[in-house]
C-alpha cells in the first residue's frame, strides 16, 4: 500500500546538515538576503566556543529569521524546528531536506519532534527553536508555547538566546512583500546546563518570556529606520479590523499608505517609518501594535457575557495525502461549514470531501491558532490532523483574540505576559 506524505515524514530520521552545503548556502544568503536587509549582529556570548551541542532560541520576528539566527554562528550548523505543515509544500522541499529541519505540530503535543531532537543532541547536533510557535502577528512577541521549558530541560544542553530587532518590519503579517530597512540580532548565553537543571519549569518559562519580549514598532520609534516600500499600509486591515472611532468591525479597507473605515470615514495615514496619524487630526493610536492590543482588550470585554458566541461560515483546508502542495498553497480546500466559539468550546459543523465533518475542541486544549502566511486564514490541529480555516470576511484576528482570551478566562495554562 502506498505510503502517505504524513507516514513518510514520521519515518524520516533527521541528521546534522551537510557541512559543505550548509555553509555554501549560508554564505550565499550572507551576500544576498542579509546584505539586502542591512543585517548586523552582536555576540555578547559566543556559542561557537561550545565544543558540544547547544540550542539557540529566538523571538520569531519574520519569515527570514533562519538567516538572522544562522549567519552569526557560521560555520556551526543548526537543525531548525519548523512547522509541521510546511513539510507538505513543494517549493520548500529542497531547502527542508538540505537543512535537515525537524517538523513540529505547533501548539499541539508532538513526541516525534522531541525524540528526533534528542537523538540529534546525542549525535552532537545543534538546534534552533522559536518557542513562540509562529512568527509575530502584530509586531511584538507572544508568550512561549506550552512545553517549551520542559523541552529545554529534557534536552539538558546549554541554551543561548537570539533577540532580533526590526525583523517584523521587513515583512509584517498583513503584507509579506519585502520592506528594506535594517535588522539586528543579539546573541547571548541564557542557561548553562547547571543553571537549566537548577531552575523550575515555571522559572524557565518566565525567563524565556522576558528574554524574547519584542515590540518592533516601539523599537523603531527610537531607531527611526526607514523601511522602503510602496505599499506600507496595504492590507493592514487584516490586523486592524476594528474602527476605534465608530466601533465597526471587519469592514476596514486600506490603500498603499492609509487605513479607512467606510462607515464613518475615519482615516489613518502610515509612513515608511510605520508612524501613524489620523488624517483629520482626531484620535489615533501611537503605533499599529497599540491598535492591535486595543482590539484584544475590546474582545476581553465582550467575552464577559456568559451568552457570548462568535460564529461564521468558512471554508476548510487540509494537507494532501500523496502529492505536495504547489503554487505556495498552505492546504487544499476540501469543505465548508459554520465555525462557532463560545464558553463551551470550539465547534465546527460542515462537510469534508462531500461528507459530513464535525469537530469539537475544548478551550483548554486550544490556546491559540497558527497562521501559515499572512492573516487571511488560520489553522489548528484536530486529533493531530491539520485543519485550516478560511473566513469569508476579514475576521482572522478576532478569531485569534476570542480563542486566546476564552482559553485564559477558563483556566487555560497559556496565560499572557505577567504585568
Amino acid at each position: 500500500m502506498k505510503k502517505t506524505l504524513a507516514q513518510k515524514l514520521h519515518e524520516r530520521h533527521v541528521h546534522k546538515p551537510n557541512f559543505i552545503l550548509y555553509n555554501l548556502l549560508a554564505n550565499v544568503w550572507k551576500l544576498t538576503v542579509a546584505r539586502k536587509y542591512h543585517f548586523t549582529y552582536e555576540l555578547i556570548d559566543n556559542p561557537k566556543k561550545e565544543k558540544g551541542p547547544y540550542i539557540l532560541i529566538s523571538n520569531h520576528a519574520s519569515r527570514a529569521d533562519y538567516i538572522f539566527t544562522a549567519l552569526p554562528l557560521l560555520p556551526h550548523r543548526l537543525n531548525y524546528i519548523m512547522g509541521y505543515n510546511e513539510f507538505f509544500r513543494s517549493h520548500l522541499k529542497g531547502i527542508i531536506t538540505l537543512l535537515q529541519e525537524i517538523p513540529k505540530r505547533n501548539f499541539y503535543p508532538d513526541m516525534y519532534t522531541v525524540m528526533e531532537a534528542k537523538k540529534l543532541v546525542k549525535q552532537g547536533g545543534r538546534l534552533c527553536l522559536f518557542p513562540e510557535g509562529m512568527n509575530s502577528i502584530g509586531g511584538g512577541s507572544q508568550p512561549v508555547a506550552l512545553g517549551s521549558a520542559k523541552f529545554l530541560k529534557f534536552l539538558d544542553i546549554p541554551v543561548y538566546v537570539c533577540h532580533i530587532d526590526g525583523g517584523y518590519l521587513t515583512g509584517p503579517k498583513y503584507n509579506l512583500t519585502d520592506r528594506i530597512g535594517r535588522v539586528h540580532s543579539t546573541i547571548k548565553r541564557l542557561f548553562t546546563v547547571e543553571e537549566l537543571r537548577a531552575h523550575s519549569v515555571d522559572e524557565i518559562t518566565d525567563i524565556l518570556n522576558k528574554e524574547i519580549w519584542t515590540d518592533d514598532y516601539a523599537y523603531n520609534k527610537k531607531e527611526k529606520i526607514l523601511y522602503k516600500t510602496d505599499s506600507v499600509a496595504l492590507h493592514a486591515e487584516q490586523l486592524l479590523y476594528k474602527c476605534p472611532k465608530c466601533g465597526a468591525e471587519h469592514i476596514m479597507t486600506s490603500t498603499n499608505n492609509s487605513i479607512v473605515c467606510p462607515k464613518c470615514g475615519y482615516e489613518v495615514l502610515m509612513d515608511n517609518y510605520y508612524n501613524i496619524k489620523s488624517k483629520d487630526g482626531s484620535f489615533c493610536f501611537d503605533t499599529p501594535k497599540d491598535w492591535f492590543e486595543y482590539e484584544r482588550e475590546e474582545v476581553k470585554k465582550e467575552i464577559q457575557d456568559p451568552n457570548f458566541y462568535f460564529e461564521e461560515e468558512i471554508d476548510v483546508g487540509f494537507l494532501p495525502d500523496f502529492k505536495p502542495l504547489k503554487d505556495q498553497k498552505t492546504s487544499e480546500i476540501r469543505g465548508s461549514g459554520v465555525l462557532r466559539i463560545d464558553h463551551n468550546g470550539i465547534h465546527f459543523k460542515g462537510t469534508k470531501d462531500g461528507a459530513e465533518y464535525n469537530m469539537e475542541l475544548t478551550l483548554q486544549e486550544t490556546p491559540t491558532y497558527g497562521m501559515c502566511t499572512d492573516a487571511s486564514r488560520f489553522y489548528t490541529f484536530n486529533k493531530g490532523e491539520f485543519v485550516e480555516f478560511y473566513p469569508r470576511r476579514n475576521s482572522t484576528i478576532k478569531w485569534l483574540f476570542v480563542t486566546e482570551e476564552l482559553h485564559r478566562l477558563h483556566g487555560g495554562k497559556w496565560q499572557n505576559y505577567k504585568k
